[in-house]
């Protein structure tokens, strides 16, 4: 039946971040980046009273990355703040809630979990653990040192920094080699030092980054420290394989060598491997009944956005299986 001329349709409206503590959750989801907020989007369709936690900013590092070229339905792409607030927007319109805070530790308190989030305790009947990976660090001289002051784990922030500087790109993988591209927008070199003779990351990025004049190739290398005043200025490097060790001009190094789980709130209550990262079943299911897991820091092959975004759709309606048979 159509509308009449005069009826208005109220737009959802985005739902307020909680203030507090005291009530209980059909559902919380600990990590606001593809997975959690994929299952946000699928838990609020299914009519769950849903709480998002995210330390620090919604879409996780996918919001840092400057285009995604591979997520379905973009063939010309999108950059990844763009995606990220689509995703917050369609999960808030779902009627999902969100808090800013860091959980700190999740325990089962009876038939129901407790999540400690900074000073407040937030509980629910069943739980999403999609806290992602954090970059991981080299862990060499003047690393920390240099932190902020011409070492950096993000292009996006930090890239226009570095304009007509020389820059040093650890890493192999697809993360370093997109990131090498985008900072030849800046850089007057950018230099990708890898520990193989030969890239981990996609054809079309090899390729791609193969073309560009600006960017060099060390290979069999790697950063054994990183040497400057106020700021850096050099970098030394060692080759693998004969041990030379070289130092060169460089005034910015960027670290993409891969990332560690973020599970330490939560690894003394459910089954984790040796790499911290979290085991479940085909279902998402963790050890425990009731917590679920998705997204990077799940124990699996492959680590991408639309990956990540299908495991947070399975957690979801497996947690709401798991409220229904309860």
């Amino acid at each position: 039946m159509p509308l009449a001329e005069d009826t208005v349709i109220q737009p959802k409206l985005r739902v307020q971040k909680i203030e507090k503590s005291d009530k209980i959750f059909d559902l919380i989801i600990i990590g606001g980046g593809p997975a959690g907020l994929a299952a946000g989007i699928y838990g609020g369709r299914s009519m769950l009273d849903l709480l998002i936690i995210e330390s620090s900013i919604l879409g996780g590092q996918v919001a840092s990355i400057d285009f995604v070229e591979n997520y379905p339905g973009f063939p010309e792409g999108i950059s990844g703040m763009d995606l990220c607030k689509s995703m917050e927007d369609h999960a808030a319109n779902m009627g999902a809630n969100f808090v800013y805070g860091t959980a700190s530790k999740v325990s089962a308190q009876g038939k129901m979990i407790a999540v400690n989030v900074d000073e407040k305790v937030y509980k629910t009947k069943s739980l999403i653990v999609s806290s992602g990976a954090k970059p991981k660090k080299l862990n060499i001289p003047g690393e920390e040192t240099f932190r902020g002051k011409g070492v950096s784990y993000c292009a996006v922030c930090d890239g226009s920094f570095y304009r007509d500087k020389k820059i040093i790109v650890a890493g192999g993988g697809n993360t370093a080699v997109q990131e090498a591209i985008y900072l030849t927008r800046f850089a007057s070199s950018v230099s990708i030092v890898h520990r193989r003779d030969r890239l981990r990351a996609d054809k079309i990025l090899i390729e791609r980054a193969k073309l560009d004049p600006k960017i060099f190739f060390v290979w069999n290398s790697v950063l054994t420290e990183i040497l400057g005043d106020e700021k850096v200025r050099n970098v030394v490097i060692k080759d693998v394989k004969t041990a030379e060790i070289t130092k060169i001009d460089a005034e910015g190094v960027f670290v993409y060598i891969g990332a560690s789980p973020e599970t330490g709130f939560i690894k003394d209550l459910i089954k984790i491997d040796e790499s911290g990262y979290i085991i479940t079943d085909e279902n998402m299911k963790t050890s425990v009944d009731g917590i679920y897991a998705a997204g990077d820091v799940r124990k699996k092959e492959l680590d991408q956005i639309v990956t990540a975004m299908s495991d947070g759709a399975v957690a979801a309606m497996s947690a709401v299986k798991y409220l229904e048979n309860k």
